[in-house]
C-alpha cells in the first residue's frame, strides 16, 4: 500500500481515461466491530456494480473492473486497517488506502477519481515538531493530527553522557565541549566548563546540559531554519527552561509537555502536542477568513464558480475555502474557460468543489475545507485570488 503523498495524488488526478470508481468507507482497527468491514464494504461494491451498469456497461466488464477490489475482501486485509478506507478504481488500476482519519460512506463513478473526502490530510499544512528531552536520550519528531516519525538529527550524541564522554563512574568528564548558542558559526563562543554529573541545581551540571541542549539546538535549527512550524518541549520540567536558554528556533512554543517522554508513546505525545498547537492553526484559518472579508469587495475574491475553476487550474488561487461533504457537478473547458454547472450529475461530470480544491492545492494554494457554514458568504466555495 503506497503512502498519501501529494506526488500520489498527483497519480490519482493523472489517472488514464475510463470510468473510474471512488470508494469511501469508516472501518474498524480492533475488536468485535471489525466484522462490520466487509460487511460494509461488500454493500459499497454492489452500489459501484449497480452505477458502473447503469452507464451501459456490460455486466462481464463490471465484474473485470471491479476483480481486483473483489480480491482484497480477505481476512487478513480487514485485520490491517485504520479509521478510514480509501479505494481507487479504474481499468488496471487499482489504488487503496488505510487513512487515520474517519470517512463517510461513499461511492463515486464518473471520467476521474473523487478526491475531496482526502483534503482534510491535505489542507492547510499542520504540521509541527517535538522534541522529547530527558538526561537519558532525545527524540526529535514530525507531526500533524494524523501521524508522528522520527527525524534523526545528524552529528548529535544520542544522550548526554555520550555527548560529554563522562567516564563509567559517572563523576569525571573525559572530554569537554565548546560549542556556541546559536551554532559554531556564532562569534560569541561560550566555552563549556563541566563538573560531573550530580543534581541539576549544580551549576556546572545545568552548564553541561545547556552545552549539550545547545548541540541538538543547532543540529534542529540547520535543518528546518526555513520554517514557521511550531516547535513544542516535551521532558521533565527542570530540563525545559534549559533548552529555551539554548534555543535559536523562533517558533519555540513556551508551553511545552511536562513528565518523562521515555514513558509516553509517540503517538499519545503527538495528541497532547495537538491540543497546545490546534489553536494555533485555527488563528491561521481565521486570519485567512479575515484576509477574504478585507478584500471582498474587491475582484481578488469570489465565491462563483464560473470565476474560481478557471483560476484554480491556471495556479491563480491563493487560498480556497470549501464546504465538505458537498458536491456541485459539471464541466470545465481549460482551452474555451467556460465552465457548465449541473443539478444533477450527468455524463463526463465531475465535482467541480473537488476540481476547485485539488488543483488549488497542487499548485501551491493553500485549501480549508471546512463544515459547510464556515466557508466565507455561507457559499459552498470561496477563493482569494493571487492576482
Amino acid at each position: 500500500m503506497a503512502l498519501l503523498s501529494r506526488d500520489e495524488l498527483k497519480t490519482l488526478i493523472e489517472q488514464p481515461e475510463g470510468l473510474c470508481v471512488s470508494l469511501y468507507m469508516p472501518t474498524q482497527k480492533a475488536g468485535p466491530e471489525t466484522r462490520q468491514n466487509p460487511i460494509r464494504f461488500k454493500n459499497l461494491i454492489r452500489e459501484a456494480e449497480e452505477r458502473l451498469t447503469a452507464t451501459g456497461m456490460r455486466h462481464t466488464e463490471v465484474l473485470d473492473l471491479l476483480k481486483p477490489a473483489h480480491d482484497l475482501d480477505t481476512g487478513d486485509f480487514w485485520q490491517h486497517q485504520d479509521q478510514g478506507l480509501a479505494m481507487f478504481i479504474a481499468p488496471s488500476v487499482l489504488h487503496y488506502y488505510q487513512l487515520p482519519v474517519e470517512l463517510a460512506e461513499l461511492v463515486v463513478v464518473n471520467g476521474r477519481f473523487h478526491l475531496k473526502p482526502l483534503l482534510p490530510l491535505f489542507t492547510q499544512d499542520e504540521h509541527f515538531y517535538i522534541l522529547a528531552l530527558s538526561q537519558n536520550q532525545f527524540k526529535f519528531f514530525k507531526a500533524s493530527p494524523y501521524d508522528i516519525q522520527e527525524i534523526e538529527l545528524e552529528g548529535v550524541p544520542k544522550s548526554m553522557d555520550e555527548a560529554l564522554n563522562y567516564d563509567s563512574t559517572g563523576k569525571q568528564l573525559q572530554n569537554r565541549i565548546s560549542t556556541s548558542k546559536g551554532g559554531t558559526s556564532n562569534p560569541f563562543q561560550h566555552a563549556g566548563t563541566f563538573h560531573g554529573q550530580g543534581s541539576p541545581e549544580t551549576d556546572g551540571v545545568r552548564e553541561d546540559i545547556v552545552q549539550f541542549f545547545r548541540q541538538i539546538d543547532h543540529s534542529l535549527y540547520e535543518q528546518i531554519k526555513d520554517e514557521k512550524a511550531p516547535l513544542v518541549l516535551a521532558g521533565v520540567e527542570y530540563l525545559l527552561p534549559l533548552y529555551q536558554d539554548a534555543n535559536n528556533y523562533p517558533h519555540l512554543i513556551e508551553e511545552g509537555i511536562k513528565g518523562n517522554p521515555e514513558d509516553v508513546k509517540p503517538e499519545e505525545l503527538r495528541d497532547q502536542v495537538w491540543a497546545i498547537v490546534e489553536p494555533l492553526f485555527q488563528q491561521v484559518q481565521q486570519q485567512a477568513i479575515e484576509r477574504y472579508q478585507e478584500l471582498s469587495a474587491t475582484e481578488q475574491t469570489s465565491t462563483k464558480l464560473e470565476d474560481i475553476i478557471p483560476a484554480a487550474y491556471y495556479q491563480r488561487i491563493d487560498s480556497l475555502f470549501v464546504a465538505v461533504g458537498q458536491q456541485q457537478w459539471g464541466e470545465f473547458d481549460p482551452e474555451t474557460y467556460t465552465v457548465q454547472l449541473h443539478r444533477e450529475a450527468e455524463p463526463n461530470d465531475e465535482d467541480l468543489l473537488d476540481f476547485a480544491a485539488i488543483h488549488t492545492l497542487l499548485n501551491g494554494g493553500t485549501v480549508y475545507a471546512v463544515e459547510p457554514g464556515q466557508v466565507p458568504d455561507k457559499a459552498p466555495v470561496a477563493a482569494v485570488f493571487r492576482y
